[in-house]
């Protein structure tokens, strides 16, 4: 595992690590139950059109046993799970895991495995999985290269990783845009909508303090992963990293 660093950032602010833990749990245990419209605030809607991408990029297929980790409401899972695969579902707060067992309850789908569990130190054994996919949680754990290393540990031979992340758009005027949009309008309208205009407002600012698409995509391979890829979507203002456990 790698040392854990003596602050870390929780938004625009550089906090102690277990304190950016705590104050993370807070924000997803207040949004959970809104979670699809954080997520179409964050995103304009266009989340769902991404996720789907995502599951065609990762390629799921029958009898695979696939992680979904930080993947508490399923919206991952469930694309995931239409494939034939055996899906496990994990995330660190339990609140986020009651709405996808309840999500899941009523799609009438019992084959998925729900788990409380920390991204940077799982409970699962050595190579267990045929993929990994984290979906808009990277940039919320603690210490994202444990977690990477962790994701590493439990992947099989030959298993992948997948994950699905905001990040910085090189569009010229697009991001000028988006930064207004972002961080002046969608804390706002999550007063307005969800009545939490601060648990949207550092959900925006992790997207800033998170690493550029070169920089993740470096820890990735510092992980142990190899034919590490990134495709950006909208110049980058989101992306999808990829990696090979060989």
């Amino acid at each position: 595992m790698s040392d854990t660093p003596t602050t870390v950032s929780f938004g625009y602010e550089d906090v102690a690590p277990e304190e950016k833990t705590r104050r993370v749990g807070e924000v997803f245990a207040s949004v959970a139950k809104r979670y699809d419209i954080m997520n179409d605030l964050m995103s304009a809607g266009m989340h769902r059109v991404w996720k789907d991408d995502f599951v065609r990029a990762l390629r799921p297929r029958a009898g695979e046993h696939i992680l979904d980790m930080a993947g508490g409401t399923g919206d991952i899972a469930f694309r995931i799970e239409a494939s034939g695969a055996e899906v496990t579902v994990a995330d660190i707060n339990p609140n986020m895991l009651e709405v996808g067992i309840e999500r899941a309850a009523q799609k009438g789908i019992t084959s998925m495995v729900w788990r409380e569990e920390n991204a940077e130190k799982l409970s699962f054994p050595d190579r267990s999985f045929d993929g990994y996919t984290i979906a808009f949680g990277i940039r919320n754990v603690t210490d994202i290269p444990a977690a990477l290393k962790e994701a590493h540990r439990v992947l099989k031979f030959g298993g992948r990783f997948f994950c699905l992340e905001f990040s910085t758009t090189e569009w010229p005027g697009f991001g000028e845009i988006y930064d207004v949009y972002s961080e002046k309008l969608v804390p706002r309208i999550g007063e307005f909508v969800a009545k939490d205009g601060d648990s949207y407002r550092y959900l925006i600012e992790s997207i800033r303090r998170f690493p550029k698409m070169p920089e993740f995509a470096a820890m990735i391979e510092t992980a142990g992963f190899k034919n590490v890829k990134y495709r950006p979507i909208l110049g980058g203002a989101v992306a999808i990293h990829s990696g090979w456990k060989i």
